[in-house]
């Protein structure tokens, strides 16, 4: 049984001053187009692969410059808490998390309408991660791509259903709200 309240948001662990400054602003133009939707996301980072660190369940490498993104958004206040260590730690002052106040339900719809091209893109970075001669380092980012392409092809619904809830009501569904169509 979860100590978490039914209608638990991540955003409710998030303390206000750090909210309010270092993780919004200009981020979104910049947003990785494989950012999950939700209220955490990225925007220019550095490439030293720093994020799994401190969030492996959350952060991931990819795109054209192997940039950190949030492919797995908070589901826990230390999941919240590890992402925001992970935010801690690079120095592009990359992320942010005022994505509730950016994503609309139809861009949701779109970016999951998309997610082949992420599908596409997840199979590539798996076959260079893993390929013969790759680095020992890369062992991990391979481990986060298989969790990631998993996700999409089970929980990751459910999860989006769940946000555009939250985004055409202001709060996350009960257990027994209707959940929305992607």
């Amino acid at each position: 049984m979860s100590d978490l309240p039914r209608r638990w948001d991540p955003m409710t662990s998030v303390q206000r001053d750090l909210s309010d400054s270092v993780y919004h602003g200009d981020k979104w133009q910049d947003r990785h187009w494989l950012n999950v939707p939700g209220p955490f996301y990225t925007g220019q980072t550095d490439t030293c692969w720093t994020g799994r660190i401190y969030a492996p369940r959350n952060v991931l490498y990819g795109g054209e410059h192997y940039n950190e993104f949030v492919y797995r958004q908070p589901k826990s206040p230390s999941e919240v808490e590890s992402l925001l260590e992970a935010a801690d730690a690079d120095p592009f002052d990359g992320y942010a998390c005022d994505g509730d106040s950016r994503w609309t339900a139809e861009a949701v719809r779109a970016w999951w309408s998309g997610r082949g091209k992420v599908t596409e893109h997840l199979a590539q970075l798996l076959a260079e991660y893993t390929s013969e001669g790759a680095p020992s380092q890369s062992a991990d980012p391979a481990e986060g791509v298989r969790d990631f392409l998993t996700y999409l092809a089970t929980d990751l619904a459910t999860d989006l259903r769940r946000y555009v809830f939250r985004l055409e009501n202001g709060l996350y569904p009960a257990d027994d709200d209707a959940l929305p169509h992607l």
